[in-house]
């Protein structure tokens, strides 16, 4: 214990635990008394801190480090006289902004004092008017004009302090861990800032890592969104998505953009936009790519999206265009997870269900699918896939039964 702190129901604990528990963990209850802490103000614990210290110093000769007096923790007024002072120079903000940083780095306490403070909304208009600034035309101009070329290089100027500005007010958003209390709210602006808009921008024209930040903030905003408000997303955003997930510009980006996928497919209009901007097709490459799919949460997810848009009729057009669609869906059946298998079978009947024709019947029996699904039917995995995979053969059954075309030898090697 080197930050001993008391909460609301009397009992103490290190400061960074309790901070873990109670934010982190998002816990309202003392771990002890198992009583609601109806007051998330920690109360400094000084003579038991003393008490601790004066034990690490009766014990230095074993080697034991006296733990250094912790700081006091920011305060909310001071926070909001630094924002306010930020309002008046460019330079402050960009004090402001290191001085954000370095509160945010410094534990959790911190992190929700700042939000208590409303940084969050500050950060979030710093992003917006910077990109507004970025985005906004410049004047056309004339080389010969020595004025001109002045305007233009201040200009350019304006242009990389915004820049510089908005991709550390992204970095501190991000690792401002935001509540979702304050997430809504940034979400439900009433000052005319659309945060989704503005994330969706930097995801087209920021470098790498803004472009990352905003992936990952842009996921966690649409975890506590509405229904409504994911229906109405522009289909900008989806081709912003799927352009994270081609340039695969780090780990962490390409995941969270795997899951805004996950999040925002379940509605009907954002199928036919997702399709629109390719996500088909890019589900199929990044499971062909051993680096991605190593990951099974990968291949899990990738499956689930691809599950989602087949569902429409424009997802299983593209599907069928995409020559090895069929291999590589068929391929992680009963090889990753039984959430991939029951996936990959949902995928395969939606397809069969609705674009069956002797032909494609003819390509999943040469790819070896039927021989996977009567497998499925004989090993321990969900009865769910078990049912859907039973359908997909009567399908087959049928369509061969119906169809003069196919030859009458085609299933003679598997179980009636």
């Amino acid at each position: 214990m080197k930050d001993p702190v008391i909460v609301s129901t009397g009992i103490t604990y290190d400061r960074e635990s309790i901070d873990k528990w109670l934010f982190s963990g998002k816990n309202n209850s003392c771990p002890v008394t198992k009583q609601v802490i109806t007051e998330t103000d920690l109360t400094p614990n000084h003579t038991l801190r003393r008490l601790i210290q004066s034990w690490c110093t009766l014990n230095a000769s074993y080697g034991v480090e006296r733990i250094p007096t912790p700081k006091p923790p920011i305060c909310k007024s001071e926070i909001e006289k630094l924002i306010k002072d930020s309002s008046s120079s460019h330079q402050n903000q960009v004090k402001c902004l290191k001085r954000l940083r370095q509160i945010v780095s410094e534990n959790t306490t911190n992190k929700r004092c700042l939000e208590a403070a409303e940084v969050p909304e500050f950060l979030a208009k710093i992003v917006s008017s910077s990109v507004d600034t970025y985005n906004s035309p410049s004047p056309s101009l004339s080389s010969s004009n020595l004025n001109e070329l002045c305007q233009s290089n201040m200009l350019e100027n304006r242009f990389d302090s915004s820049r510089s500005l908005m991709d550390e007010a992204l970095s501190i958003l991000y690792h401002l861990d935001t509540s979702e209390t304050a997430l809504k709210s940034l979400l439900n602006n009433k000052k005319g800032t659309n945060l989704v808009k503005t994330l969706t921008k930097i995801m087209q024209r920021g470098i790498y890592e803004s472009r990352a930040y905003a992936t990952l903030i842009l996921k966690k905003i649409l975890e506590v969104a509405d229904p409504m408000q994911i229906i109405l997303l522009e289909r900008e955003l989806f081709n912003e998505v799927v352009q994270i997930l081609h340039d695969q510009i780090s780990h962490k980006a390409t995941k969270s953009a795997m899951q805004i996928l996950v999040i925002i497919c379940p509605w009907g209009r954002n199928r036919h936009k997702a399709v629109e901007a390719g996500a088909i097709s890019m589900m199929i490459e990044l499971v062909m790519d051993d680096t991605f799919s190593s990951e099974r949460r990968n291949s899990e997810m990738a499956m689930v999206v691809l599950d989602m848009l087949t569902q429409c009729a424009e997802g299983r057009a593209d599907f069928l265009n995409h020559g090895a669609a069929i291999a590589v869906v068929s391929k992680k059946i009963l090889r990753v997870s039984q959430v991939t298998s029951e996936r990959a079978v949902r995928v395969l009947l939606s397809v069969g269900r609705f674009c069956a024709t002797p032909s494609l019947l003819q390509e999943m029996l040469q790819l070896g699918v039927v021989a996977k699904l009567c497998l499925v039917l004989q090993v321990s995995c969900g009865n769910k896939t078990k049912e859907k995979a039973k359908e997909l053969l009567k399908l087959h059954a049928r369509v061969w039964r119906e169809s003069p075309c196919v030859p009458r030898n085609m299933y003679a090697s598997y179980p009636a």
